[in-house]
């Protein structure tokens, strides 16, 4: 770079921190980062800080222009609405019905009531392998059969066997 490009380019940005200053009073802001809510993006929503920062070094013509425009050269700025964004949790799939706990005891009453073991398997809060084993030595211990305990001890034992061969085959 000449002189007379690294003139132009300081004394360009010296014009923007002007203006960057004004419309920051204009605003009744504190700092720099107070102005991107009045800046509005091609994109939709309002300019990002980083955004700022990275036009006040590399683009300071263009981000002057800006201000003046949106802020200084308007006898109101308004603040500009925010770029829509996807919903936390956005990509849950939809088809999925979630029940509250209430509801769920509920319906896992009335699968009880109905004599649906099926439905009382599915509903049942899955136990981890330590307590299933606990609960059936204990109802050993007491002289019971209890197969929904057989069952869930199964059925755990089988997804840990599942994992262990999925995690396998990843290595």
């Amino acid at each position: 770079m000449n002189n007379e490009t690294m003139e132009y380019k300081t004394k360009n940005l010296k014009e923007v921190e002007d203006i960057i200053s004004k419309a920051i009073k204009k605003v009744n802001g504190r700092k720099e980062n107070d102005l991107c809510k009045y800046l509005p993006m091609t994109s939709g929503g309002y300019m990002h800080h980083f955004t700022l920062k990275k036009m006040k070094t590399k683009q300071p013509s263009e981000l002057g222009t800006l201000i003046e425009k949106f802020i200084i050269n308007t006898d109101r700025p308004g603040a500009v609405a925010p770029k829509q964004r996807a919903a936390r949790g956005s990509r849950k799939r939809r088809d999925q019905l979630t029940f509250t706990r209430a509801q769920l005891e509920r319906m896992l009453n009335i699968a009880r009531v109905a004599g649906d073991k099926e439905m009382v398997s599915v509903l049942s809060p899955k136990k981890s392998l330590a307590s299933c084993k606990r609960e059936l030595i204990a109802s050993i211990r007491h002289g019971k059969v209890e197969q929904d305990l057989w069952n869930a001890y199964v059925e755990v034992i089988q997804a840990q066997a599942m994992i262990a061969s999925f995690a396998n085959e990843n290595k």
